[in-house]
C-alpha cells in the first residue's frame, strides 16, 4: 500500500496550512510561516497549490484523488463540490470527526488496523464511502485501548459536524445526512482544481 511520507511540518508550511486545522495543535502557529512570502504565483502555480493542500490534509495521493476529481465529474452539480463531498465521506475522515482519532492521519491508522466497524462489520479501508444510516462503531476488543477508553469517560475534545451525530458511552456514531460544501472545514478554492484537471 503507498504511503505519503511526507514531513508533516514543512509540508504545512509551504502549502501554508495551520497545523492547529490538521488537528495537531489546538492554536494556530505563526511561527516562521513560510507561506507569507510575498511572491506573486502563476496561475498555474495557485492552481497546483490548491490540489496539493487537499491531497495533504486528506492524506490522499495523486491517483486516487484523480480518480475523486473524475467520478465527480460525471456527477450532476458543481463538480468542484461533489469531489469534496466525496472525499468527506471518506471513513477515515469520518472517523476523524467522530473523534475516533485525534488527527486523520490517526483515524486513518485506526480504521487500518482494524478498530472501526462500519454497520457491524469490519471495515479496513480508509476510502470506503460511508451513506446515510451507516453506523461507525468501535469494535469490543478495542474499547478498553486507552484512547477510547479516554473517550468514553471525558467526551470529545473535538465538536461532531452537523450531519454526524455521536454516542460517547457507546463508541458509536451515526451518518445522519450527507455532508454539504459548508460542511467542509478547511479553506480551500476547489474551482482552482477543476480547472487545473481541465486543461
Amino acid at each position: 500500500m503507498a504511503r505519503n511520507r511526507q514531513p508533516i511540518l514543512k509540508k504545512s508550511r509551504s502549502l501554508g496550512i495551520s497545523l492547529g486545522d490538521m488537528g495537531y495543535t489546538k492554536k494556530p502557529s505563526t511561527r516562521n510561516p513560510g507561506s507569507q512570502r510575498r511572491t506573486k504565483k502563476s496561475e498555474y502555480a495557485r492552481q497546483l497549490n490548491e490540489k496539493q493542500k487537499v491531497k495533504f490534509v486528506y492524506g490522499i495521493l495523486e491517483k486516487q484523488f484523480h480518480k475523486y476529481y473524475e467520478k465527480a465529474s460525471n456527477q450532476k452539480g458543481n463538480t468542484g463540490e461533489n469531489m469534496l463531498i466525496l472525499i468527506e465521506r471518506r471513513l477515515d475522515n469520518v472517523a476523524y470527526h467522530l473523534n475516533f482519532g485525534k488527527t486523520r492521519r490517526m483515524a486513518r491508522q485506526m480504521v487500518t488496523h482494524g478498530h472501526l466497524l462500519v454497520n457491524g462489520q469490519k471495515v479496513d479501508i480508509p476510502s470506503y464511502q460511508v451513506k446515510v444510516g451507516d453506523e461507525i462503531s468501535v469494535c469490543s476488543k478495542s474499547r478498553e485501548v486507552p484512547f477510547f477508553k479516554t473517550l468514553r469517560e471525558e467526551g470529545a475534545e473535538r465538536s461532531v459536524p452537523k450531519w454526524l451525530e455521536l454516542d460517547y458511552e457507546n463508541l458509536k456514531g451515526v451518518v445522519t445526512a450527507m455532508p454539504t460544501r459548508e460542511d467542509v472545514d478547511m479553506l480551500v478554492e476547489e474551482h482552482l482544481i477543476v480547472e487545473l484537471y481541465s486543461r
